[in-house]
């Protein structure tokens, strides 16, 4: 049974910084594509970054680009998302998706598992 499960959301000022984790169990890790994706109230689900299967590329929408960073340990079967000088648009809950894929994706469909979720919130 694969599992993705995400941790580190909360609630910080705006100029904040968060850690987002998603520990992976149940898949062959190193194999998969990951992504990180938001979804704010009323919003669709969008793409945030995406990381490919050895870490060594590392793909950004526009608004978070300099402000985000993907990381993954093959090791820990787990991906990162550095979340640095949040501002209030970037409230929305936080997802990590595995896609069993040589190429990285920015379709949500394009991902075959999905985590739970993480709350992040940034107060003005």
């Amino acid at each position: 049974q694969v599992q993705l499960v995400e941790s580190g959301g909360g609630l910080v000022p705006a100029g904040g910084s968060l850690r987002l984790s998603c520990a992976a169990s149940g898949l062959p890790f190193s194999s998969n594509t990951m992504g990180w994706f938001r979804q704010a109230p009323g919003k669709e689900r969008e793409f945030v970054a995406a990381i490919s299967r050895s870490g060594g590329g590392t793909y950004y929408t526009d608004f978070v680009k300099g402000r985000f960073t993907i990381f993954r340990d093959n090791a820990k079967n787990t991906v990162y998302l550095q979340i640095n000088s949040l501002k209030p648009e970037d409230t929305a809950v936080y997802y990590c998706a595995a896609a069993n894929k040589i190429f990285v994706t920015r379709d949500v469909a394009g991902y075959d598992y999905w985590g739970q979720g993480t709350q992040v919130t940034v107060s003005s």
